[in-house]
């Protein structure tokens, strides 16, 4: 008879930041890092320096120094030397202009989303996930009304906007379980709050067909949204309409703008080639 004890499974390591198990051959760190670097800058960001995006990333600064050097030599950033800080480069760019001229969905959306705009004298946006955010990748506005200071490349949370919550309630099961994890591990004292909040979200939508965030996302900021699937190998998206609060009211938003949201959606996935 074999005496000894059975060895306890040895847990798997993971990277907390990107979700990869470190014993992971085919996953190059180095590259992961570069790239973390390159997503930390945001579209008000002017300029970064070293330690900003080593607070950003949650990487050591010397690190950082590293990796900032390299991509400022291959041209993704470039060095104000009076500053020290680093920009966004012209190799950044060419990959971004890339992936928005591949998305004809915004040249179909384009005059639709201009013109829910114009009835509602508000902001009409198309947007895409990256991680616990989403970016606008298309952007209409009001010639009439004041609305908010975003536009392309902007970003805004997941989990409190409309136009997160729309992608939430369209993503898979799986990916959604992913999203809720991180978004638990960013803060797990309020994770429980946001939690409610976002499942009450996910309830309005199957109710409205939108989803809400009335005063949730900024304290003076109304909007509702979308979500699509244009198909043909593009990712999900959603289209959110919103504005100011005190010239976007809950009432107006649901009742005048909500039918012609989701009839701007339906529109788009008809016409998109699938």
């Amino acid at each position: 008879m074999n005496t000894h004890s059975a060895k306890p499974p040895q847990a798997i390591s993971t990277d907390k930041r990107t979700g990869a198990s470190k014993d992971d051959r085919q996953f190059v760190t180095a590259l992961a890092r570069g790239l973390e670097v390159l997503s930390s800058f945001r579209a008000r960001d002017k300029a970064l320096g070293n330690l900003d995006i080593a607070q950003r990333c949650k990487l050591p600064k010397s690190t950082v120094s590293r990796l900032t050097y390299t991509l400022t030599r291959l041209g993704y950033l470039t060095l104000d030397e009076d500053s020290g800080k680093y920009r966004l480069g012209t190799a950044t760019l060419s990959l971004g202009s890339t992936v928005l001229a591949r998305m004809d969905i915004r040249q179909i959306a384009r005059p639709l989303m201009q013109e829910l705009a114009d009835v509602s004298k508000a902001m009409v946006s198309l947007c895409i996930r990256d991680r616990l955010s989403l970016i606008y990748v298309e952007n209409c506005r009001s010639a009439s009304a004041l609305t908010l200071s975003l536009d392309v490349g902007s970003r805004i949370p997941i989990a409190t906007t409309a136009t997160g919550r729309a992608y939430l309630a369209v993503a898979g099961e799986r990916e959604r379980a992913s999203i809720f994890e991180d978004l638990a591990a960013l803060d797990e004292l309020a994770w429980p709050a946001l939690k409610n909040a976002i499942n009450k979200a996910l309830d309005d939508y199957r109710t409205l067909g939108v989803a809400c965030s009335f005063g949730d996302w900024q304290p003076d900021v109304n909007a509702i949204a979308i979500g699509i699937d244009p198909g043909g190998g593009m990712p999900l998206m959603a289209i959110n309409c919103g504005g100011p609060a005190f010239q976007l009211s809950p009432d107006f938003l649901l009742q005048e703008v909500r039918p012609r949201l989701i009839a701007l959606a339906r529109q788009l996935e008809s016409l998109v080639t699938r």
